[in-house]
């Protein structure tokens, strides 16, 4: 039988300033794979506007 997976598609926006706080994107890392979310890939679009990061556990 094949694995089944679920995906979840996370949307960090930048400060006030315009940049990602490094802190903030660990801390919602480390939330997320306390849940048992694997980050499979983060897309940043020109110009910044977010970061997306998208994680995946086994369904």
């Amino acid at each position: 039988m094949s694995k089944r997976w679920t995906y979840q598609v996370i949307e960090v926006k930048p400060g006030l300033m315009g940049g990602l706080k490094h802190e903030e994107l660990q801390n919602e890392l480390n939330r997320q794979g306390a849940q048992g979310w694997e980050l499979v890939n983060i897309i940043v679009p020109a110009p910044m506007t977010a970061v997306q990061m998208v994680f995946k556990k086994e369904a």
